[in-house]
């Protein structure tokens, strides 16, 4: 019989761990300020510059995903917005500690209270910059991460906390607040780490170890003898589902009915290539090149090239479909992206941006030409919304094969897809342009639903179960097969295990996922059975 756990929550990651309890809290050590206004400013500036100097740290080793937000937190550090009110205070006789935390709080209260959900969106990182600096400016920055294995507990756990933490040796989080649907909840997933939200006050009262179990969104606090005997059956029993999914990864993923379905894998930077037998996958459905753009200036011709053209290497003649630069939103890239805007989530991102910054956008369109010379390339174009944007990539395509032809450079027209993760679009898939289609449900979700991915407090309507989402899921995949182009869907949803049966309910035959979540989804459509 189940036993009934301590806390009930929200599940933000899957899998059971247990280890002991780690309270995370905002830095309290005590400063003694200068009182000279003049070196309080530069003990400031000094806490900055290292907490930038700690974030491009973590950045190095983070992924191309983790090293996304890490600069988009280096952005703001830099921004004279945010460091301009602490040093007016500063001037006018406050501590350099006290300044900084009024100022960032007296930022933290507008987020939260816009309307936009792009700024609700970012509360999170503000927090972990007023920590980070904070910590700095009180001598307490170098305090040793929690031990690898813990059970981390807090309000709400910062990107840079999650990356700065060894979760080699297992461990989970357990937040009172958070959202599964943030950044952090993605982190957890793409590395498996366990991950409970919304579990209430509770969880940070008492309790020095925990066993957490991500899927069911529970935690027992302090676990009795029979907690941890079922503690230990679920994990075996996970484990041997886990080595039966492994035992069968490398064969085609066939429903129990028999229907063949493509799983394919998303990839965020080529160096995980390194780690992935192309055998376990039909294919890559998603590359985001986010990952050329990192580090500073804008990637040439060449060096793009040489990416695609590895990844391409690498399937062996499987299918790669290539994502056109979906910077903009909370992916900002400095010199492209336009500074701002009220609601980058709503603003110039995507497609949008590559049309309004068309030379850099010509130089992708040019490498990905020539990088379909070695093998089965597709390109695909983010954030659609109306059949004119395909129509004006098709023309710039046409274009940049024509002039790579004329100066006799080897190129390739590859097939022209789109991301179908726009409600416009969605709606009237038909109108566009397009050689295939791929259903972004992280994006699509959070517009049809009106709920930010990393707001908390409306994170429950934030669902990719909503009928709506999936309603719009199945008219897609209806409209692709009538049309006979292949539609596939790339977000989250895909990997989760409880959502593939709906998906292939939908129509779908085509899933993209993590990686690591390619042995759980074919082991997901092998139970399937569309008969029912």
């Amino acid at each position: 019989m189940p036993l009934q756990s301590d806390l009930a929550g929200r599940p933000a990651a899957p899998g059971l761990a247990i280890g002991p309890v780690v309270r995370l809290a905002a830095p309290t050590a005590a400063r003694r300020s200068s009182d000279d206004p003049m070196q309080e400013t530069d003990d400031l500036f000094t806490a900055i510059e290292a907490a930038v100097a700690d974030l491009a740290t973590l950045a190095e080793t983070a992924g191309d995903e983790g090293a996304a937000i890490l600069e988009f937190q280096v952005a703001m550090l830099e921004d004279e917005t945010l460091r301009e009110p602490a040093l007016a205070l500063i001037a006018a006789g406050v501590a350099a500690d006290t300044a900084w935390r009024e100022a960032v709080e007296a930022q933290l209260s507008e987020y939260e209270t816009a309307g936009e959900e792009y700024f609700q969106a970012r509360t999170a990182d503000l927090i972990d910059l007023r920590d980070r600096v904070l910590g700095h400016l009180a001598g307490t920055a170098g305090e040793a991460p929690p031990p690898s294995g813990a059970v981390l507990v807090a309000e709400d756990l910062t990107p840079s906390r999650f990356l700065a933490t060894d979760w080699t040796g297992g461990g989970a989080i357990a937040l009172a607040g958070g959202s599964p649907t943030s950044h952090v909840a993605m982190l957890a997933r793409s590395r498996g780490v366990p991950m409970v939200v919304g579990l209430g006050m509770a969880v940070l009262d008492g309790g020095t170890e925990a066993i957490v179990d991500g899927a069911a969104g529970t935690v027992w606090l302090d676990p009795s003898p029979a907690a941890r005997t079922e503690f230990r059956r679920r994990q075996a029993a996970a484990e041997a589902a886990e080595r039966a999914a492994e035992a069968t990864v490398g064969r085609p993923a066939v429903t129990g009915d028999g229907v063949p379905v493509a799983v394919l894998i998303n990839l965020a930077d080529p160096a995980e290539l390194d780690r992935i037998d192309p055998a376990i996958c039909d294919g890559v459905g998603l590359v985001r090149t986010e990952f050329l753009f990192h580090g500073g200036g804008l990637p040439d011709e060449a060096r793009q090239v040489a990416a695609y053209s590895r990844i391409v290497a690498w399937a062996q003649e499987r299918p790669v479909t290539i994502r056109t630069l979906d910077a903009g939103g909370d992916k900002p890239i400095p010199g492209l992206t336009v500074d701002g805007e009220s609601n980058p989530f709503l603003g110039t991102r995507g497609i949008r941006l590559s049309l309004a910054r068309p030379g850099p956008f010509r130089i992708q369109l040019r490498a990905l030409a020539r990088a379909a010379m070695h093998g089965p390339l597709k390109i695909m174009i983010p954030m659609v919304t109306v059949p004119a944007e395909m129509d004006a990539v098709r023309r710039m395509l046409d274009e940049a094969v024509a002039e790579l032809a004329a100066s006799g450079i080897p190129a390739r027209r590859p097939p022209l897809g789109m991301m179908v993760e726009v409600p416009a679009a969605a709606l009237a898939v038909d109108r566009f342009a397009a050689d295939f289609l791929s259903i972004g449900s992280n994006d699509l979700t959070q517009y049809v639903t009106a709920a930010a991915r990393d707001t908390g407090a409306v994170a429950d309507l934030a669902d990719p179960g909503n009928p709506a989402v999936l309603r719009l899921i199945a008219e897609v995949a209806a409209a692709g097969a009538r049309r006979g182009i292949e539609v596939s869907l790339c977000g989250d949803m895909a990997g989760d295990p409880a959502f593939v049966p709906a998906l292939l309910q939908a129509g779908l035959r085509s899933l993209s996922v993590a990686p690591a979540a390619i042995a759980r989804t074919k082991a997901a459509i092998a139970a399937a059975d569309l008969r029912a």
